[in-house]
């Protein structure tokens, strides 16, 4: 890190961002983001920096907080790097910048302003310098970032000023007691002594895998104590207990085994190392289980290569989720670079993969972010494919029909999501080469074989999300067209339950859904009818109910119906 002016321009090669367009990008052209977002994080510092210099504060100032920082970087380089590209460092910046211009909430400024004296603390500790700074205790627990957390044994409750010094690798922290006096720890964060066992320093947990080609093995923050880990807010620890930290590793390791099997760059395939830090969600023990499939992640172009997740059961859930978000980070990371549409935010386009209408913004993040999917179940299909050619059992044969159904599903989706795009008449210049690249990735993909009832399968699944999508919420207007749709005000969240349902053929279909999952269509119109005897106008059985009739009466009465199902209801109430 340096304060030096560099006014060169950046410039991305046409050939990484050719691989960026079609959805994928090396570990070259994900260095060159990186690169950029470290240039735009350090200008928002030196922007924040600017608004703290005259914040009144019982803490060290930060601008001798920042020389501590820059001394620690002129001695150790790598690991201050490090700090400064932490996704919970961009986090940190970026909200302190809604914080001064008003537009977000949390702790007193000065405090969350001291969060800065800790980033120099951090720094200070890997250079071996020595410091002094009056810093933010709450609770009698100092946050260091990229380190852990010290928690001082009898400390008083609440915002407190307590001190901290470093000398020789070694932390001091004082703050004031519970009833009267001061409380003091002494630690060594970057040894693994008795602290630990005493409970006054908690690590930084880490995810570890081994390094491609037998390199050293590769760390991922597994970070639950960060107040700045969250995707905006301020966020109190949340310290897993040591058996859900091993399941994380356990599937983290398989996870991994599965993402770096041998392959080509290409959309879908990274390499865990691009990851900087995951962020565990929702829960801090192995109780009670975790569903199969991830029920929440997120990322933040804040905070590039970090991610939130809630565990799911099964690696391979990871595996595509950990696919998915960093696919968003690389598209963040471009919208930093290149002006890539024209966004009024309004909330009007179809997006597959979700409930809700979508701005412009979001429809391209998820067309980026689920290319990416659709890549990895093309992989994931190659791989059952060449597993069930030596193995007839019926879990390898499962095997094929789930990751063929996903890949079909997803790029058909992210195909319709493109083509709304390109559509738009909002691209630049450079939103059209992207939005491009990704067509003729999936375009190419759309033609590659996949297992017949799978296909099927998923092509309904499909049909029966933009049905519901269109039932739930746009109003009824013949007149209407996609880029002028009217919603409904009494629009709300959905539960999408078919999309996993239909993921695997029912044995013995029971419900009209898993009728229609084994391609009875007969069958499965014949209850969705009889739901609908009862309930005419729910929303769920009626979209079945369409999406059957056109597979069994095709034809342009059929198309019309599939393709505005909403003229099927009374008319509603519109925004």
């Amino acid at each position: 890190m340096t304060s030096e002016q560099h006014l060169a321009p950046f410039r991305m090669p046409d050939r990484l961002f050719a691989e960026l367009a079609a959805g994928g990008g090396s570990a070259s052209a994900v260095a060159f983001l990186e690169r950029a977002e470290r240039a735009r994080r350090l200008l928002l510092l030196r922007t924040l920096l600017g608004h703290l210099d005259a914040l009144p504060t019982p803490l060290t100032p930060v601008a001798e907080a920042w020389r501590v920082l820059k001394e620690a970087a002129e001695k150790s380089p790598e690991p201050v790097e490090r700090l400064l590209l932490a996704p919970p460092t961009g986090g940190w910046i970026s909200h302190m910048l809604r914080r001064v211009h008003g537009t977000a909430v949390g702790p007193p400024l000065w405090a969350e302003a001291g969060h800065f004296s800790a980033l120099a603390l951090s720094a200070s500790l890997h250079a071996g310098t020595e410091t002094a700074f009056d810093v933010p205790l709450t609770d009698g627990r100092l946050p260091l970032p990229g380190l852990g957390m010290v928690r001082l044994p009898g400390a008083r409750e609440g915002l407190t000023v307590g001190r901290a010094t470093t000398a020789g690798g070694e932390l001091t922290v004082t703050g004031p007691g519970r009833t009267s006096g001061s409380v003091r720890v002494t630690c060594r964060p970057l040894g693994r002594g008795d602290d630990t066992d005493r409970g006054a320093w908690l690590p930084l947990r880490t995810l570890t895998h081994d390094g491609p080609d037998g390199t050293a093995p590769v760390a991922v923050a597994l970070d639950d104590l960060d107040p700045y880990r969250d995707l905006d807010d301020h966020l109190p620890p949340a310290r897993l207990d040591e058996d859900e930290a091993r399941e994380w590793q356990r599937l983290f390791g398989e996870a991994v085994r599965i993402l770096t099997r041998p392959a080509t760059p290409g959309p879908g395939r990274v390499h865990p190392a691009m990851i900087r830090a995951i962020v565990p969600f929702g829960r801090t023990g192995v109780s009670p289980p975790p569903l199969p499939f991830v029920q929440v992640s997120a990322s933040s172009g804040d905070s590039f290569g970090g991610m939130l997740i809630v565990r799911p059961a099964s690696a391979l859930a990871l595996a595509e989720t950990l696919v998915h978000e960093l696919q968003h980070s690389k598209l963040a990371a471009l919208l930093h670079l290149f002006p890539l549409l024209d966004d009024d935010r309004a909330e009007r386009y179809y997006a597959p993969w979700r409930t809700d209408p979508r701005h412009l913004t979001g429809l391209l993040h998820g067309a980026y972010a689920f290319t990416g999917v659709a890549g990895f179940w093309r992989d994931r299909l190659a791989d059952a494919q060449s597993v069930d050619g030596q193995n007839t059992d019926a879990q390898s044969a499962d095997a094929v029909e789930r990751a063929g159904y996903f890949f079909a599903l997803r790029r058909l989706q992210s195909r319709l999501a493109v083509r709304t795009l390109l559509t738009s008449g909002r691209l630049t210049a450079e939103g059209r080469a992207l939005v491009s690249g990704l067509a003729r990735t999936l375009d190419g993909w759309l033609r590659e074989d996949v297992p017949p009832a799978a296909l099927a399968r998923a092509r309904t699944a499909a049909a029966l999300h933009r049905t519901e999508w269109r039932l739930r919420n746009v109003v009824p207007a013949p007149a209407a067209d996609p880029s002028g749709l009217r919603f409904r005000r009494d629009r709300a969240f959905w539960p999408d339950v078919r999309t996993h349902a239909f993921a695997t053929r029912p044995a013995v279909p029971r419900t009209a859904d898993e009728h229609l999952a084994v391609g009875d269509a007969a069958a499965a119109l014949t209850r969705y009818a009889d739901v609908l005897a009862d309930a005419p106008a729910e929303p769920q059985a009626l979209a079945g109910w369409i999406v059957t009739r056109t597979i069994l009466e095709p034809g342009r009465a059929a198309r019309r119906m599939l393709a505005r199902p909403e003229e099927l209801l009374e008319p509603s109430p519109r925004v």
